[in-house]
């Protein structure tokens, strides 16, 4: 996959196949980025598990934070990742080490780790680096929230 352009098709594909969404990295700051995109994702209907060791049974818009990807009381579609670059190879290596795996993972703005994406490829699974989850999903609104006439 060259990652440094993503088809529409690809985004969009992506974006309507998961409809639950694992956020590493979920901030119970109301002014950082893993709060809006928690806030705007459960607003589109998706089910929203944010993750987060440091916040671990606090809640986040009343949904309950988990330590880890192994702690979700059920398979996500999506991990979409809040962390630094240097740290998406792990979250990676987590993805790879569930009995149930995610289709896809999602790297927000200045993610991008091409061998850990790589990785998660060989294993069938889908990767976007670089982007944001919420720019694009201009992409499916239509689709999913009927066109205007």
């Amino acid at each position: 996959m060259d990652h440094d352009h993503y088809t529409d098709a690809y985004l969009e594909a992506v974006l309507e196949d998961c409809k639950s969404v694992a956020i590493i990295g979920a901030s119970i700051d109301d002014k950082r980025p893993s709060f809006w995109v928690t806030g705007f994702l459960l607003g589109k209907g998706y089910t929203v598990y944010p993750v987060n060791p440091s916040h671990a049974g606090k809640t986040i818009l009343g949904r309950h934070i988990y330590a880890s990807l192994g702690d979700l009381p059920e398979r996500v579609d999506l991990v979409d990742v809040f962390r630094r670059s240097s740290e998406f190879a792990g979250v990676v290596e987590e993805v790879l080490a569930l009995r149930r795996r995610p289709k896809a993972i999602w790297a927000q703005l200045g993610v991008r780790d091409d061998g850990a994406a790589r990785r998660a490829e060989d294993a069938g699974i889908r990767v976007v680096m670089d982007r944001a989850l919420v720019t694009e999903y201009a992409l499916v609104y239509g689709k999913t929230h009927g066109q205007a006439a």
